[in-house]
């Protein structure tokens, strides 16, 4: 599995994201590119410990997020159309150059981390393993820009 540690991955990633536009069209789900942009700043933000926590998760959803630990970092592509958290679901409009910006500037933030070997544990999931963070990032970012075909 990628790591956004790599630095290579890292680079691919950020190629990735340049590639889209406002224009961009969500192969599958209900997210605009803006919204999706927005949405794939979160994980980062939770893993660099800067994410408000005063959201509470529900506890049956944190319950069943719980399950599907393993699938954050392993090799099988998530399926489309996954459902969401409510927490973590954008769904006011968001500006695409904004939030572009701020997304690059998280996964070079994340990445920069890449010599961290001690992490806090995830809100929901617990602890992760060094390797299972960057794999888990990759996922996610992965995940979202085939949804946006780049």
């Amino acid at each position: 599995m990628k790591s956004l540690f790599n630095t290579e991955v890292h680079t691919e990633i950020l190629a990735r994201t340049n590639q889209l536009t406002e224009s961009s069209q969500g192969l599958w789900g209900k997210m605009t590119v803006g919204q999706m942009l927005c949405h794939c700043q979160i994980p980062l933000k939770i893993a660099l410990g800067d994410y408000d926590r005063s959201k509470k998760m529900n506890p049956l959803m944190k319950l069943l997020m719980k399950s599907f630990k393993k699938s954050m970092y392993n090799d099988k592509p998530w399926r489309h159309n996954l459902p969401t958290a409510k927490e973590l679901k954008v769904v006011e409009d968001k500006d695409f150059s904004t939030e572009k910006k701020k997304l690059i500037t998280l996964i070079d933030d994340f990445h920069r981390q890449k010599d961290k070997k001690v992490w806090d544990p995830h809100p929901v999931f617990g602890s992760f393993t060094y390797e299972q963070w960057g794999q888990m990032q990759y996922k996610h970012l992965d995940h979202h820009l085939r949804q946006f075909g780049v």
